[in-house]
Formats: structure tokens, sequence, C-alpha cells
């Protein structure tokens, strides 16, 4: 992993970028947004993939595989990622030719430029979050710029290069990064101490969360009801904290929710009431909506066309998003990594899913998380789930440790005939098609590769008979 450097210095003026990981969802939103600068673009990454051939259909030169030459001779500015190893043969060229090298925070930085930025930060619900404010902005007839860490459905991408002044981000605190920018609303949907990787403790977590908010030049918009959130609140300094959640005392308060089916709730707003209904389900979606609306309350707009623009988002990619049913049995989607995360995904899917069960099928993100957490995604699994299916680690930049595999959380169910740990692809895609009925779910879990095994998944469907109810 390549530890971004703040410290040094970003170009006044690019002409030629090449973006090194650019087939992830932030990375290729951000070339693409150099494109629309008029900027020349090119980039590699190590496979092949939907946003590269858009990239280049658009001029842009791509490279399947990190190589050296990949680095042409007019390249001013190289763009990279956290993710890339130091000895990455483009990283290393390009630190030898002297080039401007630049993590991919620092590019949107530079993006950014003097706009008024609405900064959405928090360890989940961020991306939701920040397009929820994104999609009523626009029904809002605003035209923001953007930049989502997952691709918003009703737009079709994660980025966005809008007319209007605002710009809206996902501002990403893993790596201390979102304390680059100059940000004037704030948004911090809640605090649970992740990445101590990079932070090392969770006091030093909670302190950049509170640097975070009081940067705002505006506002700090911050969660009446997380634990987290709280312990940062009692830190920050800034004049202008608008509070949203359950809390009776929250400035937009959020009360009523009925989570089956499409979630509905009432939000509260200097007494005045309005009643909403999301199309995306789950009751964590609508503490995500009172966030928003206070977002937009704090940019100008009203309660009641607030919340209305809040109501068409039709969710993100990656988010609870169903892929195909095979014999009655729905094959849904889910990023979340984290086990808050897990617990907010399944119980949104137990809303919808009626007599029906669910199957996770988990893939553990990172051995660092899963040697920390196997207990608490157990214990996580084995309530909300009716089967867990694990499979083997995403190690992402990490190398292997030792004794760290996805048996770790089946080996902490405290009853082992519900955990299943298989790791090859195959065989769980065959086994989670074996046991499911017809109006189960099947929902894959985890922010690395776990969404590739879903043709897998619908194929066995097809290709096993449904077990006979018990």
């Amino acid at each position: 992993m390549i530890r971004p450097d703040l410290s040094l210095p970003i170009p006044d003026d690019i002409t030629a970028a090449h973006f090194i990981g650019i087939g992830g969802s932030g990375m290729s939103g951000l070339a693409g947004m150099f494109l629309d600068r008029g900027i020349r673009v090119s980039g590699s990454d190590r496979a092949d993939s939907p946003a590269l051939r858009a990239l280049a259909a658009r001029g842009a030169t791509v490279h399947v595989g990190h190589d050296a030459a990949n680095l042409g001779d007019d390249v001013d500015t190289v763009v990279h990622t956290g993710a890339i190893w130091p000895e990455n043969p483009e990283f290393v060229l390009a630190k030898q030719r002297g080039l401007h090298v630049i993590h991919r925070s620092q590019a949107l930085h530079w993006l950014i430029g003097s706009r008024r930025l609405v900064s959405v930060a928090g360890a989940h619900g961020k991306t939701t979050s920040t397009g929820m404010i994104v999609t009523a902005l626009q029904r809002l007839d605003a035209d923001p710029t953007f930049v989502n860490g997952g691709v918003i459905a009703d737009l079709g991408v994660s980025s966005g290069t809008g007319a209007d002044e605002l710009f809206v981000i996902e501002a990403d605190e893993s790596d201390g990064t979102f304390l680059l920018y100059d940000t004037s609303v704030a948004l911090i949907t809640n605090v649970d101490p992740d990445h101590l990787d990079h932070w090392a403790t969770r006091d030093a977590f909670y302190e950049g969360f509170a640097a975070f908010g009081d940067k705002a030049r505006e506002a700090v918009v911050i969660s009446s009801d997380d634990p987290g959130a709280q312990r940062v609140r009692a830190r920050l300094t800034h004049p202008h904290v608008v509070t949203f959640g359950e809390h009776p005392q929250a400035d937009v308060r959020v009360t009523g929710i009925v989570a089956e089916g499409p979630v509905a709730f009432t939000l509260t707003h200097d007494g005045v009431s309005v009643d909403g209904r999301l199309t995306v389900p789950g009751a964590h979606n609508a503490i995500n909506a009172a966030g928003a609306v206070a977002v937009l309350i704090t940019l100008g707009y009203g309660l009641e066309q607030s919340l209305s623009a809040v109501e068409g988002f039709g969710g993100t990619v990656r988010r609870f998003e169903l892929h195909g049913v095979q014999r009655g049995v729905s094959v849904y989607d889910d990023y979340a990594h984290h086990p808050t995360e897990v617990a907010a995904a399944l119980a949104g899917a137990r809303t919808v899913v009626g007599e029906g069960r669910i199957i996770a099928l988990h893939q553990p993100h990172t051995y660092s998380r899963t040697q920390e957490m196997y207990r608490e995604f157990a214990e996580v699994l084995e309530s909300q789930a009716d089967e867990t299916v694990v499979l083997d680690v995403y190690g992402a930049r990490e190398d292997p440790v030792p004794g760290v595999t996805g048996e770790l959380v089946t080996g902490a169910f405290s009853d082992p005939s519900r955990a299943h740990f298989v790791a090859d692809w195959q065989q769980a895609a065959e086994y989670a098609a074996s046991i499911a009925r017809e109006g189960d779910f099947i929902v894959t879990l985890g922010c690395g590769n776990v969404n590739l095994i879903i043709p897998q998944v619908l194929d066995a469907l097809a290709a096993t008979p449904s077990p006979a109810a018990e």
C-alpha cells in the first residue's frame, strides 16, 4: 500500500494525466472528469472492465496490466490510488522522470478548485447519502458536479460535471484524506472506528472526524444517534452544528419508521412535520435520508421540497442490488464489509423477504479487518441471516496473514450448522443454490470482488432443483 503524501505539491496546470488503477469506481470517475476538462487521459488497471471500455470510448488511452511502457512521453501528472504497491512499474518510472505524482484525493482537490463543496464522510452510509444529495439537487433544478464512491443507479455513473458552483463528494476517512478538502458543508453520517492501520487509535479516529467537521466553512451536519458521532460532536467547536436522527432534540428528527417494504417515516424540522416514503428498503435509509435532507436545508431548501426530492432516490450500484431471480430465489449484492454495514444490509433484506429466508454469501475483506472483527462478523451473520456461506478473505492491498481465513468467521458461530466455509467459488455457489428455496434471498456481501460470483450462483440455481421445504 502507498500512503498518500499530502505534502506533495499539486500542479497548477495539468495537460496529460495517467491514472494507475483507472478502472476503480472512484478513479474512473475522476478520469472522466479530467476528460471533461479537455485533459488528455491515459491509464492502466490489472483487469479489463466496463469502466475501462467506457473511458476508451471517450478518447482515453487505457491498458490492461501494469507496465512501464504504459506511461506515455507526454504525461506530466500521474494519479494513483493507495491500493497499488510501491514497486508498480508505472509508479516507479513516474518518480524517476520527476513527474508530478499525486494521490487521487489530491487530483479531486485540484478538480474542486474554489467551488462550494459538500463533503460526506462516515464509516457507513456515505455512498448512499451522497447519492441522495446529488439526485435530490438535480430534482431541485440544481446542476452539481459530483464524485461518489459508487455508481448512482438513477444516473448510471459515479461522477458528473455540472454547471453550478456546488460540488458534492464522498470524502474518504480511511487514510485521512478527507482533511485535505476545503469543505463548506460537512455531513458526518456516523463514526464507527475502522481503518486503525492508519489512525492507530480510536481516539485519533474521533479527533480526525472532529477536525473534518470543524474545518467546514458553513456548517457541519452530524448524527444525533450514533455513539461515535456523539463522541465527535462533543469535540466539535464549530458554531453551526445541525443534528439529524431519532433523538428527540435532533434538528431534523426522524419518527414513525415503518421498515416493512419501502421504508416510510416522518421528518420534523422547526416544528413542521412531513411524511416520507423511499423506494430503497431498510430503516437505516430513513436515517440516511434525514441526513441528506438536513444538508439540503442547510443549503437553503425547505423541508418539504427537500424530502420530496430525496424520495425519488433509486439507490446505488452494489447497495442491495438485485441481479436476478432463478426458480423463485432472488440474488442480491451488497457492498457491506464492516459488521455494522452487514447488519444494516441484512436487516433491510429482512424487511422485504417476507416468509423467505436469507442466505448470506460473505467475502471477508482484508486480513487485518478479518483478524480484528471475525467475532463481530459471526455474531451479526448468525443473528441476521438464516444460513451463511463464507468465502476466503479478499486481501486487497494486504499480504496474507497465516491462520487468517474465512474459517475464522464460521468457527466463531455458536451454531456451527448454520455456517459453512467454502473457499472454492464454484462449490460455494452450488452449495448456496442447493439450500435455497423459492422465496429465499441469496445476498452476496463484501467490497472485494464477491459480486463476480453472482453468475455462478444464478447458473447453479437454474441447474439445481429446489430442496423440499422443512
